[in-house]
Formats: C-alpha cells, sequence, structure tokens
C-alpha cells in the first residue's frame, strides 16, 4: 500500500497507519481520500486483521476537519460509502470487520476527536495528548459521530461538559471521563499497543466478529442517527453565526500549527472579545 498521507507497514495480521498529511494532519479531502483506500484495501485483504493508527506527527494525531474544504473532504468520503458524509464513514469503520486501534500521541480534536471515537480502542500518551470537541465554540455541533459515542461513553452531564466547553481535556481527564481506554506512558504506549494488537490478530477471527458485531449492536448509534448529526454539522458551519466565529478565529491564527497547540484557550478568546 502507497499512500500520501499515511505512511503503513505490516507485521503479521496489524497493519500500522501512521497519518502525515503537514502541517499539522488537518482531515481534508487528501486524507479522506487516502483512508477510504486503505480501509477498502485492508477489508479486502482476509490477511489483515487489526489496523493501528497513529501519528508521524507529535503534536497533532488529527487536528480536526479542514473547514475551508468541506465539500471537498465529504465527495472523498462518498467514494466508500455513497454519501456525503465524514460520520458515515467513521461508521462504516467502526462496524467494520477489522479491530481497528488509535494510539494517541498529540491534540485529536473535533473530527480528529470522533476519527479515534470510531476506533474500537483508544490509547493515549500520557505527556502529549490532547482532546477537544470545538465545534460549538465556532457555533456548530460535532457532525461525525461526537455526539453518539461521548453521550454513550461518558454520560450525559460529562458529554454536555466537553462538547459545551469546547476545551482542551489532557489523557488522564480523558480516561477518566471515558473518552479513552487508558492514558500511557509516552514511552511505553508503542509497545503495548503492538503487543496488544499482534495478540488480538492472533486469535481466531470467527470469534472476534462475532464479539465485535454483538457489542456494535448494543452500543454503535444507527446510521440515522450519524446522518441526522451530520446533517446539523453542515447546516450549523455554513450559517451566520459559525461564518463569523470562524472569521474570528482565522484572524487569531486558527487552522494554523502555532496557534492551535492551544485551541481551548484561542476559543475562550473568542468568546470574551
Amino acid at each position: 500500500m502507497d499512500f500520501d498521507t499515511i505512511k503503513v507497514h505490516r507485521d503479521g495480521g496489524v497493519l500500522f497507519a501512521a497519518l502525515a498529511a503537514p502541517p499539522m494532519n488537518l482531515l481534508g479531502p487528501e486524507l479522506v481520500r487516502d483512508l477510504v483506500s486503505l480501509i477498502q484495501r485492508a477489508e479486502a485483504d482476509d490477511a489483515i486483521q487489526v489496523v493501528v493508527f497513529k501519528s508521524a506527527d507529535p503534536d497533532y494525531f488529527i487536528s480536526h476537519v479542514d473547514v475551508t474544504k468541506v465539500k471537498e473532504y465529504r465527495e472523498e468520503a462518498a467514494k466508500l460509502i455513497g454519501e456525503a458524509s465524514i460520520g458515515l464513514l467513521f461508521r462504516h469503520l467502526s462496524a467494520s470487520r477489522l479491530v481497528t486501534i488509535a494510539q494517541i500521541e498529540g491534540r485529536v480534536r473535533g473530527a480528529g476527536s470522533e476519527f479515534v471515537l470510531a476506533c474500537d480502542m483508544r490509547f493515549a500518551a500520557r505527556e502529549s495528548a490532547i482532546f477537544g470537541q470545538p465545534e460549538a465554540g465556532l457555533g456548530a455541533n460535532p457532525g461525525a459521530g461526537g455526539i453518539q459515542h461521548l453521550a454513550r461513553l461518558m454520560g450525559r452531564a460529562r458529554a454536555l461538559e466537553v462538547m459545551l466547553s469546547a476545551d482542551d481535556y489532557d489523557a488522564e481527564l480523558a480516561e477518566r471521563y471515558g473518552w479513552i481506554n487508558r492514558a500511557l506512558p509516552a514511552k511505553a504506549i508503542g509497545d503495548f499497543v503492538t503487543s496488544l494488537a499482534l495478540r488480538i490478530a492472533s486469535f481466531p477471527a470467527a470469534g472476534r466478529i462475532v464479539v465485535k458485531d454483538r457489542v456494535n449492536a448494543i452500543s454503535l448509534a444507527s446510521i440515522e442517527d450519524f446522518r441526522r448529526d451530520s446533517d446539523l454539522f453542515g447546516e450549523g458551519v455554513s450559517g451566520a453565526a459559525s461564518q463569523r466565529q470562524l472569521s474570528a478565529a482565522f484572524k487569531r491564527g486558527f487552522q494554523s500549527r502555532e496557534a492551535e497547540m492551544s485551541l481551548g484557550r484561542l476559543l475562550g478568546e473568542l468568546a470574551n472579545r
């Protein structure tokens, strides 16, 4: 497999995929295109049982969507699922026979957070991982599964805190809230995730597929709910209130590597302007 924005290698039944979309791993059309292709090819290869997603950028796992290219990245998602929605693309990943693990180092916000929530397991580096759902701070809603996953994982009150605050959350608090499986020391996370992935891949596929299918039957929201959130995001981000917030955010460096090191603070400054 060869991609422009993802570096891959295999070890037995495990495919390791490092996201590499400079300057800050924005989820734009190129990265969505490569994710679609990777998912298609991995699902078609019976020898691949587990996919581990990580980042080639130590500061950013996936920052969020490129809000200047919503139409373009949605069109890339439609090439797999037939609908222009990254929420439905991520739900497809959750429902896939593949077991997916996110090894999170750096910042993961917005649709980046929703991508790791779509993965079956999430492990984060205690020293560097930062989580956020900034959409409400920009006058919109999480539109790619965040509402569905976080309400189920955290409960109503914590999910509302996370989404309505539009703030940054470190790995230890993310673990306490249920956003991730575990927060691990940076020096240990790679070995831990690799060992777990290889162990899972070594077991018979039949049991793994049934277990995941039954867990999804209990915990994965319907296609209709994902579609509704996606539609609301599209409406919200194109509305006047969101456009005003985005304009102010861009003036303060939104979608630039340096400014988004502390995106929660940037959004708080917008609220106080």
